[in-house]
């Protein structure tokens, strides 16, 4: 599997696009505003007055989640700009993601970003006075180069980091698996967390070269609290993926072999492994470090569908490995849904663990 070619949320806008299923990723984008505000304003109050700020949201998928923590950090820095007299500032927004995801969907949705802008900047004389704001789209992975030396001034990411550049090497031993369970070896467990380190000093690395003086990043990714490699979270959803492709395998609907060498490029990491890369790095100095946590059925919405959300980030996994000649996604996810129905524990031990951290560029 190229990851690089491959990983993407499904497109779109239908019943089945990660657009209509992002409720859950919302929700972790507002749990962590008042860690991008601090960081946001922080970097503000270092700022010239006058000066372009620049912005890049890394993994901003597609749908309404890619411009809400833009909106979020640009009416925090406009409430600064406002208590301190300055005049309107100008923005240059990046949105960053991997060339196969969804950017037209992005695109379309602009015009109603700038329309919400204009209202959140609406004064009491009932006249607009909204920040000039200019995005951009930038198609690349993350652990490569992106922008230009000093260039930026704030990275944001939620919900990227525990991606992975590539399915780690020598995990082939990892058969009936399609992730990391009690069930794996030992050495499954090294080769993912060796990849993530590899890439995550990759990320932090590069991000350094291209943050301004004073430069911020504030990066959540799903994780772990502790150091228990397999405790409750979003890994039991793998599990039970693994699950549903062996009853099919049991059907005669897919092969074994096939099954046996499909794995997630995915690591969830603990407060203690990012504080370990960053301080390893030594790019950076972390301000915060906080873990949270939120229930895949948490979300008291009627358009909220758990299959479906899971459906809409598992989906372009399955389809580049298996093909849709081979496997018919339909089906799939149907007998997903019964083998979550047939285990009346299995929602409970879906919990996401949110680690999120903070950080400012040492210069």
């Amino acid at each position: 599997m190229e990851v690089s070619k491959v990983l993407h949320m499904n497109g779109g806008m239908g019943d089945a696009s990660y657009a209509k299923n992002s409720l859950l990723q919302q929700k972790v984008i507002l749990m962590t505003k008042s860690i991008t505000d601090e960081a946001i304003s922080s970097l503000y109050n270092n700022l010239s007055p006058r000066e372009t700020i620049c912005i890049a949201d890394l993994g901003c998928s597609s749908g309404p989640n890619t411009f809400l923590p833009v909106s979020q950090l640009i009416q925090t820095i406009d409430k600064e700009r406002e208590n301190k007299g300055h005049e309107s500032l100008e923005f240059h927004v990046f949105l960053n993601d991997l060339p196969n995801n969804d950017f037209d969907t992005i695109f379309r949705l602009l015009p109603t970003f700038h329309e919400s802008l204009r209202k959140q900047n609406m004064g009491e004389d009932g006249l607009f006075d909204p920040p000039n704001c200019f995005v951009t789209g930038v198609a690349g992975s993350f652990y490569t180069r992106l922008f230009p030396s000093n260039s930026l001034h704030f990275v944001h990411s939620s919900y990227g980091l525990h991606w992975l550049s590539q399915v780690p090497d020598g995990i082939e031993n990892n058969k009936g698996n399609v992730y990391l369970t009690s069930t794996s070896p030992k050495s499954v467990y090294k080769a993912y967390y060796e990849q993530y380190e590899r890439d995550f000093v990759s990320f932090l690395k590069y991000r350094s070269k291209e943050l301004m003086k004073n430069g911020r990043m504030v990066l959540t990714m799903l994780g772990r609290k502790n150091e228990d490699r397999f405790s409750k979270g979003c890994s039991h959803e793998w599990e039970l993926l693994a699950t549903t492709l062996k009853l099919l395998i049991a059907q005669e609907l897919i092969d074994e072999e096939k099954v046996d060498s499909f794995n997630i490029p995915s690591y969830n990491p603990s407060p203690v492994e990012v504080m370990y890369i960053v301080e390893k790095e030594r790019s950076f100095t972390i301000d915060v470090l906080k873990t949270s946590e939120i229930q895949r059925n948490s979300c008291d919405d009627e358009k909220y569908n758990m299959v479906k959300s899971f459906r809409s980030v598992a989906e372009p996994l399955l389809v580049s490995h298996f093909g849709h000649d081979e496997l018919n996604m339909d089906q799939v996810f149907h007998k997903y849904n019964e083998v979550i129905a047939n285990d009346c524990k299995a929602i409970e031990k879906i919990m996401f663990v949110n680690v999120t951290v903070s950080l400012a560029k040492i210069n």
